[in-house]
């Protein structure tokens, strides 16, 4: 194996230092080679843990390994992965999956009797991965400074990886490939990606000898592809589709050799970029595309995008041709777009749901992502959406700190709405319990095809999922009883109350009570349900609406009476347009759904007040009045934040306007009962409220709504968003001043709007100094004959300001 010449340089790195980086290509023998060397040479007193992000490169990885001990799976080598395992009491090689490593650290941070943990393949930058390499390195800095740690990747973004881990030693081995001719084809512009991609494939192999492996970026191409092949290949080739949701017979077909004499065409997601070893491939066909998950922090769903892979992956694809012998790869798309291409693709952390990790954190002891080392932190709003959604799920309280329910969830192993539902399925006993681990099950590895009713699942269970279930259930001390699916709707409610749906219309549209739009096929079963609860949706690509792929009809009065905390009692104000004024009504809601509403012939204020704050933040602020005043007080405070950004001003945008409408609004609406008296109200008088005593000084001093000129005169000063402050005044009263006014302490100079004695503009000037000094002449010797009655004096600067005209001087 190439890796084994740097086999000595590495044991000696791990001797000296407790984080390793190994760089090897693709086929230098890292995860089915290197594992077994370490535990025979790296003289290490326990169990070796390696962390492989894909179940399917997990089991195969275990596999391999063992079969070269002349073992199975389950004795020196064994594997872990969510609802299966084969470990024994001698194993001291375990492959893991992603949450594996996490869960085992949260049990035992000490991770005692484990003196190697291996995070293969970690260029793909997984979320989880990440997170364990963030508590790997605290365990090694406050518990064990023994745990070696040896990060392997077949393509290092060896900067960044340098930068924020820099005692770290980098082992490089250049591995041994066979050469291979990248050729870049792509197709005509008008082609369908299936078509285009087909005749590729039919080309290559005409030409060339040996089986083929083809990269798309998603279930539905592969299978649009294995249509337009089917039939058109020879009879001697055999075509075999390769994802993560496959069953395992399936993905074995693609992964082994084929009889002798025969040839194969594997069609891949990017799941065969690096993990997995494929038998016999010389011929690469890649398509240029990867399908990622992208989370939308706005609405808590996650949208599939299908995207130009990074130079990266094309770099891995196209090894896989060069494994055995000398290979061909054909890019479906044209050189400059490979050039531009970004260098590697961006980390899941950026980009997922981080609703699971932030309770990971919590249940580490972390209250701050900034205490840990991350090669990229976690963004803010992506951690703020997750404490909202764990707030509301009662995994913790106002302060951000776990509840009891919480470390109850964060014990559970799977995402938190699970996790919540679980509990819930708990409380209301055996049954419970059960129906609650199968909907589970069912929501982490849904159906692909076929029904949409959740209901018609829980009643004709997978194998998988009966597994799943009961693993599930063994980790609550309560013992589990039948599927009751009558709990089902009660139980999803509680993990998904923003995902309760009521039917708009008949065509299989739904509104959630998040107050986003849903949809399905009007031809559905389902579509004629008035009321659903939709835990499985995916944003949609083009459309406002996501998509529901799976959910449960419910009957929504028996809900409100089961689960009453979902119920909200709120009087809301409305515009009637036959009357000209407003009307209040009282609604039960579940969140932006409502489920009865009563016309309130008169409500109390405080009522009516917080329904016309809603009002408000549904119509806009421009239902509110705003004059010269207010206008102007919300532009200084604007340009104070630009000006004087030392001090901490209030934001004053839209949104954030709305957002306070509490604390500046609300005290201004008492007595106001319909739209005329909301109309009165001084929006200028309101808004000052968002400033304290000494803000209120520092911006009527700094920044003053009026400027004193030297008649005399009080003149309003403009404020503008994006411009200089400006003051129009008649040019004679500004005789005998030096230069322009300056705002902000100094900081700006107003702009000055010279008018003539007829208040008709003369001149715009930042500079009043250089203005009398040059432009001044022409608009003398032009006003002179014009206004011969006023002053038009030699040296503005020096002369006295006058409102009058000579007869007066």
């Amino acid at each position: 194996m190439p890796v084994s010449e740097v086999l000595d340089e590495l044991l000696a790195a791990l001797q000296s230092a407790p984080l390793v980086l190994l760089h090897a290509p693709t086929g230098a023998g890292k995860s089915t080679w290197l594992p077994l060397q370490l535990l025979a040479k790296a003289g290490l007193p326990g169990r070796i843990i390696m962390l492989e992000p894909r179940r399917l490169a997990a089991k195969n990885v275990a596999y391999r390994l063992a079969q070269q001990l002349g073992e199975e799976p389950g004795q020196s080598v064994g594997y872990r992965m969510r609802a299966e395992s084969k470990s024994g009491p001698n194993t001291r090689l375990e492959v893991v999956t992603e949450g594996i490593l996490t869960r085992m650290l949260q049990q035992d941070a000490e991770l005692q009797g484990v003196s190697l943990v291996i995070l293969d393949e970690f260029h793909e930058r997984s979320l989880q991965a990440d997170l364990a390499l963030a508590l790997l390195l605290d365990v090694q800095q406050g518990l064990r400074d023994d745990l070696k740690v040896l990060i392997m990747s077949a393509t290092l973004d060896n900067t960044r990886l340098s930068q924020r881990l820099p005692e770290a030693p980098v082992v490089v081995s250049e591995g041994r490939s066979y050469p291979v001719e990248r050729q870049y084809q792509p197709f005509a512009s008008h082609q369908r990606l299936e078509d285009g991609v087909a005749m590729a494939v039919k080309r290559l192999l005409a030409e060339q000898q040996g089986s083929l492996l083809l990269f798309l970026p998603g279930v539905a191409e592969i299978n649009r592809v294995l249509e337009r092949l089917a039939g058109e290949v020879a009879a001697d080739t055999e075509l075999c589709p390769l994802y993560g949701a496959l069953p395992l017979a399936q993905q074995q077909k693609a992964i082994q050799p084929v009889a002798a004499g025969r040839r194969k065409v594997v069609l891949a997601t990017n799941i065969a970029e690096t993990s997995l070893t494929i038998e016999g491939i010389r011929l690469v066909v890649d398509s240029g595309l990867e399908r990622v998950a992208r989370y939308d922090v706005r609405n808590g769903l996650t949208r599939l995008v299908t995207q130009r892979i990074s130079q990266a992956s094309m770099i891995q694809r196209a090894g896989r041709a060069g494994r055995l012998e000398p290979g061909i790869c054909w890019h479906l798309f044209a050189k400059e777009q490979a050039e531009r291409a970004v260098e590697h693709a961006e980390p899941e952390i950026l980009q997922s749901d981080l609703a699971s990790f932030w309770l990971e954190l919590l249940q580490w002891g972390c209250v701050d992502a900034g205490q840990l080392t991350w090669l990229d932190r976690p963004p803010a709003t992506a951690l703020a959406a997750a404490c909202r959604l764990l707030y509301s799920l009662g995994a913790i309280d106002s302060a951000e700190k776990l509840t009891t329910k919480g470390r109850q969830m964060a014990e559970l192993g799977c995402e938190p709405r699970l996790a919540a539902m679980l509990c819930a399925g708990a409380a209301l006993g055996a049954d419970g319990l059960a129906t609650a681990a199968m909907l589970v099950a069912l929501l982490e590895e849904p159906p692909r095809s076929g029904q949409m009713d959740i209901g018609y699942w829980l009643s004709h269970p997978q194998p998988h999922w009966q597994r799943r279930a009961t693993q599930l259930c063994k980790r609550l001390p309560q013992r589990a009883g039948q599927i009751d699916a009558d709990l089902a709707a009660q139980l999803l409610a509680q993990a998904f109350t923003d995902r309760i749906a009521q039917r708009r219309g008949q065509d299989g549209r739904y509104l959630l009570a998040n107050g986003m739009g849903a949809a399905m096929n009007q031809d559905e079963a389902l579509a004629r349900a008035p009321w659903l609860i939709t835990p499985s949706l995916l944003q949609g690509h083009n459309s406002p609406d996501a998509r529901i792929l799976l959910a449960l009809p419910v009957d929504i009065d028996a809900l409100a009476l089961q689960l009453p905390a979902i119920v909200s009692s709120q009087t809301a104000v409305e515009w009637d347009a036959e009357k000209g004024s407003l009307r209040a009504w009282k609604r039960q809601q579940i969140g932006r759904l409502t489920l009865r509403a009563q016309p309130l012939a008169k409500p109390a204020d405080e009522e009516l007040q917080q329904a016309l704050l809603n009002w408000v933040r549904t119509q806009g602020l421009a239902v509110l009045s705003w004059d010269t005043a207010a206008e102007q007080l919300r532009l200084r405070l604007q340009c104070a934040q630009r000006w004087l950004p030392e001090a901490a001003w209030p934001p004053v945008d839209d949104d954030a306007l709305l957002d306070a409408l509490d604390r500046w609004l609300l005290p201004s609406l008492s007595g106001v009962r319909d739209l005329r008296g909301l109309k009165q109200v001084n929006i200028a008088e309101a808004l000052a409220r968002l400033l304290d005593w000494q803000q209120k000084q520092r911006l009527d001093n700094a920044l003053p709504t009026h400027y004193t000129v030297p008649t005399g005169s009080r003149l309003p000063i403009r404020y503008d968003a994006d411009n200089s402050p400006a003051l129009a005044v008649r040019l004679q009263e500004m005789f005998g001043e030096q230069r322009s006014p300056l705002l902000a302490e100094g900081r700006i100079a107003v702009v000055l709007e010279l008018l003539s004695p007829a208040h008709r503009p003369l001149q715009i000037t930042g500079d009043l100094a250089a203005f009398w000094q040059g432009a001044y002449r022409e608009v003398q010797k032009e006003m002179k004959g014009r206004y011969p009655k006023h002053v038009w004096p030699d040296d503005p600067a020096n002369t006295a300001p006058t409102k009058r005209t000579k007869k007066y001087q």
